[in-house]
């Protein structure tokens, strides 16, 4: 059977009320993040098994407050007196560092929220035996194989259990429990001595918190076989041409742009020099908020870790903060950033509740969770109708940004040209560049409620030492105008 979390989830840490006794006689003040998380990779290669692995991990952040800072320390041992050994190891660092502390804190960067969250789950893990589900993995393989030019299929499922435990001296207490879904599927077609790969959606894969529900056999089968038949599709089309158009991008292209020009740029540790050494600064300046025009007036992308399915939903950040909607740009117009509660009282900016920790032994830093552009009003169809020279993609397979996310270029499996209002050839190797703020000015369309589509990311990194964090993306198609496409090699 398919393995699940057996150990009761309300007594991870043993006996809280005994460690926060304790931790109250050595501290100001101390929280205990207990985190558990069993991985499951499953794959499957050309109508065979391929990988069936699990990974346990479990341990215990301790926080503590000092003087107006703080300082952490972690550990696997979850017994009292490894908690207890942890506190000591943080009160120590919290001293030894008071002197070279970067803000003066105060305790209102530590909510002290009461709550439960769990994802919704239809289909238990226990209710599909490990063979039916790689059965099913062989069998998308199998329907990949449209054609004799299909030289390697592929398929990839990760199954994630999260169990989280908050608990602080001043009454923080949430319980949080996740089920995260990812897979990626991949086709390669062989003409004339030059292989070219399709996947399903990119390497923002589709991604989803729920059950195994999310494996339905139809869809398997009818993503697996579109992926082989475009696969086949893009081994006979022309190189995409280099020249300007106005440009459409497709949900699932939509992520990379989303994730890149709009997510990372926001984060407001990045705005105060926080990552600058190693995941790069921001072009956005703190007096941009509430001022800049990020893009047209159809631009309104929001912050919103609170849709029921999508990948970085929760509660809760790793805080305590509770989460909200939260417009990050409305009609345009900047209005606030991805930061914390620590990032917003040193910038004086609102921010959001995306203080995050990729596992038990990290601290949290400010991460974009679901970061989504909002439904317009404009059918892809009659996008499609009123371009006179346009190019439509899908899935990226390349990206490259600047230090300040600022001038980027991104590039797409599949393309398909559009001329006087009708899609014609197909094209591969497409890709187009640009800046952010230009890009998102040239909006001039943007999809409607029933075209969103959702999408997330597993591996998002950031951070020294390096952090890989969930996220999630939804957009509906999008149309920019004017913009330079460019074909590679």
């Amino acid at each position: 059977m398919m393995i699940s979390l057996q150990t009761p989830k309300s007594t991870q840490i043993r006996d809280v009320a005994k460690i926060m006794s304790a931790a109250k006689q050595e501290v100001e003040w101390a929280s205990f993040r207990f985190v558990q998380e069993i991985t499951h990779n499953r794959s499957a290669r050309n109508e065979k098994p391929d990988q069936n692995t699990y990974f346990h991990d479990q341990g215990v952040m301790v926080e503590v407050f000092h003087k107006g800072h703080f300082a952490y320390a972690a550990t696997s041992d979850d017994s009292e007196t490894g908690i207890l050994a942890a506190l000591a190891a943080a009160k120590k660092l919290a001293v030894q560092s008071e002197a070279a502390k970067l803000f003066n804190f105060d305790l209102s960067v530590r909510p002290n929220s009461k709550g439960k969250y769990h994802s919704e789950i239809n289909q238990r893990l226990d209710q599909m035996s490990l063979k039916e589900f790689s059965d099913l993995l062989v069998y998308s393989t199998k329907k990949m194989k449209v054609s004799d030019t299909i030289i390697n299929r592929s398929i990839d499922a990760r199954i994630v259990e999260c169990h989280f435990e908050h608990y602080s001296t001043s009454g923080l207490e949430t319980i949080q429990d996740f089920l995260l879904i990812s897979s990626s599927l991949a086709v390669t077609a062989e003409k004339n001595g030059e292989s070219i790969t399709r996947t399903d959606h990119g390497s923002l894969c589709r991604c989803s918190q729920m059950g195994l529900e999310y494996f339905n056999q139809n869809f398997m089968e009818k993503i697996s076989t579109l992926a082989g038949e475009q696969a086949v599709e893009l081994s006979e089309a022309e190189i995409c041409p280099t020249d300007t158009r106005d440009l459409i991008l497709e949900p699932d292209m939509m992520m990379i742009q989303i994730h890149e020009s709009i997510g990372h740029p926001l984060e407001l540790d990045r705005i105060l020099g926080d990552e600058r050494n190693f995941a790069g600064w921001s072009f956005v300046k703190p007096s941009d908020f509430g001022q800049l025009q990020y893009g047209s007036k159809l631009m309104n992308a929001t912050f919103n870790p609170t849709l029921k399915t999508q990948f970085a939903t929760y509660a809760f950040d790793d805080c305590g903060n509770p989460s909200q909607k939260e417009f990050l740009i409305k009609d345009g117009v900047l209005q606030r950033g991805l930061g914390s509660l620590e990032s917003q009282t040193r910038m004086q900016k609102p921010g959001v509740a995306n203080f995050r920790a990729a596992s038990w032994n990290r601290a949290p830093i400010d991460r974009m969770a679901n970061i989504n552009i909002e439904p317009g009003t404009t059918p892809l169809s009659e996008m499609i109708a009123k371009t006179e020279k346009g190019l439509l993609l899908n899935s990226h397979n390349s990206w490259s940004i600047d230090d300040y996310r600022d001038k980027f270029q991104f590039g797409a499996e599949y393309g398909r040209l559009i001329e006087n209002g009708k899609l014609t050839k197909t094209v591969k190797r497409s890709n187009y560049r640009g800046r952010t703020v230009g890009f998102w000015n040239n909006l001039s369309m943007v999809g409607t409620a029933p075209e969103v589509e959702v999408y997330g990311h597993p591996f998002c990194g950031k951070g020294e030492p390096s952090q890989i964090i969930r996220v999630g993306h939804s957009s509906p198609p999008c149309l920019f105008k004017n913009i330079e496409i460019f074909g590679g090699k």
